[in-house]
């Protein structure tokens, strides 16, 4: 193992399982340079610790919140620069201001869109002169 020794890690396919993603995911985050093996089994296969887990449920939250692969690489890089929490932070926080943005305004396109076809929907059961509730 590269890590101490005394560290343990889990192979690739028990992280897999455990945080519900495939390890083709896992490699392609290890691709991407956003996450990475912090040992190795013998054989030279893929293992993890506990920090590499948090990173990943970290990884994952920011995907289910919408962030890119792009926007994940920034905040690792600049993570790797400074190796402070605090100097990521206010980076991510304005990714996710940007993101909360970009929500309100399809959020806002969407109602738009729904009023529409309820208005719609209402001239052509006027015009066609059908039943409101069977339809």
């Amino acid at each position: 193992m590269n890590k101490t020794e005394s560290e343990e890690c889990i192979s690739i396919g028990m992280l897999a399982k455990n945080t519900g993603v495939t390890t083709r995911t896992l490699r392609y985050y290890e691709e991407m340079g956003i996450m990475s093996p912090s040992c190795r089994h013998e054989g030279s296969n893929r293992a993890y610790t506990t920090d590499d887990v948090r990173k990943l449920r970290f990884i994952l939250k920011l995907k289910e919140m919408g962030l890119t692969i792009k926007e994940m690489q920034e905040l690792d890089q600049v993570y790797a620069e400074a190796r402070e929490t605090d100097k990521v932070i206010p980076r991510l926080v304005e990714m996710l201001d940007n993101h909360i943005d970009t929500l309100d305004e399809k959020m806002s396109k969407l109602s738009s869109l729904r009023k529409e076809i309820v208005e719609y929907r209402k001239r052509m059961i006027e015009r066609f002169q059908l039943s409101p509730e069977n339809h």
